[in-house]
């Protein structure tokens, strides 16, 4: 196993993402369209926060999920992407070892986070991409 292997070289760089004043709606579209499951989103091109499946699953109990299109659209058009979104967000940068990113993993509840070089957000990582490289290695 490679002890120093960057986290660049296992993440997604084609990252999709959500300006953070879109409509909650466009969210579930985006989920949808390209059977995705978190968002980085963006105040311009800065991160600000992530929003996943889960956390609209929280709020509609999974029902736009399941084919019932028409339940809980109330919900979508009252709350806002920053009211739904995870701000208290960690970013890991391209260079960090997926050691470092997989020790984040481990001893915080996320499941994804993005990738920055700079201010530029040039990725994202999620558990997923961990265990796939964990797999590999065997």
């Amino acid at each position: 196993m490679k002890k120093n292997e960057k986290i660049a070289n296992i993440m997604t760089t084609h990252v999709y993402t959500i300006q953070q004043d879109a409509h909650l709606g466009e969210v579930i579209n985006m989920f949808r369209k390209h059977k995705i499951r978190h968002l980085p989103v963006l105040n311009e091109k800065k991160v600000v926060g992530m929003i996943s499946r889960t956390d609209i699953n929280r709020l509609t109990f999974g029902a736009l999920f399941d084919n019932q299109d028409n339940s809980d659209e109330a919900i979508l058009e009252i709350l806002s992407i920053p009211q739904v979104m995870s701000s208290n967000l960690k970013s890991v940068t391209d260079d960090m070892s997926i050691k470092e990113v997989a020790t984040i993993f481990a001893v915080e509840e996320f499941h994804a986070l993005p990738v920055i070089k700079g201010e530029e957000l040039v990725g994202i990582v999620t558990t997923t991409d961990i265990i796939k490289y964990m797999l590999e290695q065997y």
